[in-house]
């Protein structure tokens, strides 16, 4: 099946230059969002605390909640709704003792709402030293995979596909991470967790056309990189196309119906994927040409 007929050659070439400053342009704003927030908003995974789910039977009001929590100088707990009838409470390390925080919340919310009305679902504790060995591994995690493709990228193909490679996922990344700032999302372990999943779909995707410019540049060594950089986006734009289609409704349905669980984690995934479809189109590709113009192959330069 295919959305683009056979011989179609749209100029993703010449259209660099504006999807390049489209790309710098998010960049910027991600950036300026993380600085402007003081930095992301860390969920209890990296910045230590306590997070409490509790279930209630009969109806309630965060209000009345944080009036429950005052006695314990819990008042200034972020309280979130969590599905029907259930909130999370989450508590930042060291603004309570932490032995018997959950038995005494649950307490203090039954003397406000009922005893048998309240039911403690979870509870997490980080303490800050595991917290920021979590923020260290994760972001190892994420630079390690960028490094073991550049190196595999450059091995199998050219060292300019790796490098045009590694920034797409360095734009793709950060774009993500930026609209997590922007609204204010949790940062946690499963949106690390998504990062990569995102880095791996990306880079499938942007190995394909660049397996496709390869086999272009073998029948045809003399032709322009330019031409055939957009030659073999075309040729690969329909299978990009159903590719990230077929994945997008999936995680729509999973934004929509999936539950609070998984919520933040299809967001991700869905930001993840329209730009790391975008990038394989207008960044990856463009960025090995930009290369040759400065840092031409041995190629080019005996013409």
């Amino acid at each position: 099946m295919e959305f683009i007929k056979p011989g179609t050659n749209f100029d993703f070439v010449g259209k660099m230059k504006v999807a390049f400053g489209i790309s710098m342009a998010m960049i910027v704003i991600s950036i300026a969002s993380i600085v402007w927030h003081g930095g992301l908003n860390y969920g209890i995974d990296f910045a230590g605390g306590t997070i409490i789910q509790v279930k209630f039977s009969t109806p309630f009001t965060i209000d009345k909640i944080r009036e429950a929590l005052r006695p314990l100088g819990l008042q200034g707990a972020i309280i979130q709704e969590y599905g029907q009838g259930e909130i999370l409470i989450r508590i930042a390390a060291g603004a309570s003792e932490p032995t018997g925080l959950s038995d005494r919340v649950a307490q203090s919310l039954k003397g406000a709402l009922g005893e048998k009305s309240v039911e403690i679902r979870r509870v997490e504790m980080v303490g800050p030293k595991v917290g920021q060995d979590l923020t260290r591994k994760a972001l190892l995690a994420i630079f390690f995979s960028w490094v073991g493709m550049l190196l595999y990228i450059a091995w199998r193909f050219e060292f300019r596909f790796g490098l045009g490679a590694i920034l797409a996922l360095v734009h793709d990344t950060i774009i993500t991470v930026g609209a997590f700032s922007i609204l204010n999302k949790e940062f946690d372990l499963t949106i690390v967790a998504a990062l990569l999943t995102i880095i791996g779909y990306s880079i499938n995707d942007t190995i394909v056309v660049f397996d496709r410019i390869r086999e272009n540049m073998r029948k045809d060594p003399k032709k322009d990189l330019a031409a055939v950089i957009n030659e073999s986006v075309n040729q690969t734009l329909s299978r990009t196309i159903l590719t990230s289609l077929t994945v997008i409704l999936v995680v729509v349905v999973l934004f929509f119906f999936g539950g609070a669980v998984i919520h933040d984690f299809a967001f991700a995934l869905l930001v993840g994927v329209t730009v790391g479809t975008y990038s394989s189109i207008f960044i990856a590709s463009p960025l090995v040409l930009v290369w040759e113009r400065y840092r031409p192959t041995g190629r080019k330069r005996k013409k």
